[in-house]
């Protein structure tokens, strides 16, 4: 198994600097691919590949891929959720000393090309980057009208509910600078899908954390089946109509309550 302890990139600090987070189950079809470009992309990153419990052969190439010092491998055993395995990744990047952490999927529908991109702006000064579908420049491929809405409904939703400034609140491509990540209690992160991502970008936006998003292109995956189903949806608009219920009613009673002011809060930037 990879330890990520060679091959990274360093800052004048000496700090390691860019780890990409990868959560894996059954993705043996996209994963060495992914892999591959992603290394090209950005030559100087170490990838974590955390894997829940894999029947298809993705845990046996997460291991092979491991050769290189660059790659690392959690093996969770059985499936945990995606949550789980990003607040797993995020320890790591904390634990390590990395300076940006990258949520990332293993699909494919995510280019790796565009990463630059998203660091390029966490160097400017971003404490959470936003790999952005509906905003000019961005654009969705592959996927059917409905799941096109489920995504924009969901964000319009959040926005409304949360007073979100985010437009594009369920992306899962995105960049976090870990001293941001230093100062959330991640234990109180708690949801999964979808609604893991909306909990993780509003707690940050209700900090103050400076936002900034970032067209990207969304490909439908070409291997592997969707992970997406209608308990996850449910989930993620359950939560987020409960946070907006008590936002309104009892703020005092949503972690970092303290920082609710957002005339204060970083705005977000295109």
């Amino acid at each position: 198994m990879g330890d990520a302890t060679g091959g990274q990139r360093r800052g004048s600090d000496g700090r390691r600097e860019v780890l990409v987070v990868v959560p894996t189950y059954n993705e043996v079809g996209a994963l060495a691919d992914v892999a591959r470009r992603l290394t090209a992309a950005v030559p100087g990153a170490d990838l974590l590949i955390v894997d829940d419990g894999s029947s298809d052969g993705t845990a046996e190439l997460a291991e092979r891929l491991a050769a290189d010092p660059r790659v690392s491998v959690l093996q969770r055993g059985r499936k945990l959720g995606l949550g789980t395995a990003y607040l797993r990744g995020f320890e790591h990047a904390l634990a390590h000393g990395y300076r940006w952490c990258v949520e990332m999927d293993g699909d494919g529908s995510h280019l790796p090309e565009q990463l630059p991109a998203l660091l390029a702006a966490a160097e400017a000064g971003a404490g959470l980057v936003v790999g952005t579908r509906w905003i000019e420049g961005g654009r969705v491929e592959g996927w059917p009208l409905h799941r096109r809405w489920i995504s924009r409904i969901g964000t319009r939703v959040a926005q409304v509910s949360l007073r979100s400034r985010l437009r594009d609140a369920t992306s899962g491509f995105r960049v976090l600078d870990t001293e941001w990540l230093e100062r959330l209690d991640l234990g109180r992160i708690v949801s999964q899908g979808y609604g893991f991502q909306v909990e993780l970008a509003w707690t940050l936006e209700r900090l103050g954390c400076p936002v900034s998003e970032v067209p990207i292109t969304f490909v439908e995956r070409s291997a592997g089946r969707s992970k997406m189903s209608l308990g996850i949806v449910f989930e993620a608009l359950r939560r987020v109509l409960g946070w907006g219920w008590t936002l309104r009613m009892h703020p005092e009673r949503l972690p970092h309550a303290a920082a609710l002011d957002y005339s204060s809060a970083s705005e977000i930037t295109p």
